[in-house]
C-alpha cells in the first residue's frame, strides 16, 4: 500500500521517520554482525593453510581462552575439529575443513547481499520523509510569518 508522504501530518511523518531510523539501525547492525562472523570464518579458513607436513611437530600456542594460551606441539596436520555450532565439533580433513568454511563464507556473503538493498531502500525512504518534513516546516513557518505580518498591519 503506497502512501503519499505529502498527505501525512508532521507528527505522522515524525513517527514514520523514527520507525525508519529503527529499521535502518537494525539492518545496519545485522550486516555488521554478519561481517564479524564472516571475518572469523575467513580467519579460520586461512589458518588451515598452516597445516602442512613442514610444520608438523613445531611448537605453537594453543588458546584456552581469548587471552590465555598454553604451549603445545602440532601433532596431526591432516585433521581438524570444526565447530559446527551449539557446542558440536566434527573431525574433518584439512580440505574438507576449508570447503566447510568456504560454504559458510559464501552463505554469509549472500545474506549480506540480500540485506544491503533493503537497507538502501529504507535509507532512501527516510531521506524522502525528511525532505517532506522540511518542506512542511517551511510552509508552516511562512504561514506563521504571513499571519503575524497581517496582524501587525
Amino acid at each position: 500500500m503506497a502512501v503519499n508522504l505529502t498527505e501525512l501530518s508532521l507528527p505522522q511523518l515524525e513517527g514514520l521517520k523514527t520507525q525508519l531510523d529503527q529499521e535502518t539501525e537494525f539492518l545496519s547492525s545485522s550486516i555488521a554482525q554478519l561481517k564479524v562472523v564472516q571475518t572469523k570464518y575467513v580467519e579460520a579458513k586461512d589458518s588451515l593453510n598452516v597445516l602442512n607436513k613442514s610444520n608438523e611437530g613445531k611448537e605453537l600456542l594453543v588458546p584456552l581462552t581469548s587471552s590465555m594460551y598454553v604451549p603445545g606441539k602440532l601433532h596431526d596436520v591432516d585433521h581438524v575439529l570444526v565447530d559446527v555450532g551449539t557446542g558440536y565439533f566434527v573431525e574433518k580433513n584439512v580440505e574438507d575443513g576449508k570447503e566447510f568454511f568456504k560454504r559458510k563464507i559464501d552463505f554469509l556473503t549472500k545474506q549480506i547481499e540480500k540485506i544491503q538493498p533493503a537497507l538502501q531502500e529504507k535509507y532512501a525512504m527516510k531521506q524522502a520523509v525528511v525532505e517532506v518534513m522540511n518542506m512542511k516546516l517551511q510552509q508552516l513557518h511562512s504561514q506563521q510569518a504571513s499571519q503575524s505580518g497581517t496582524t501587525k498591519a
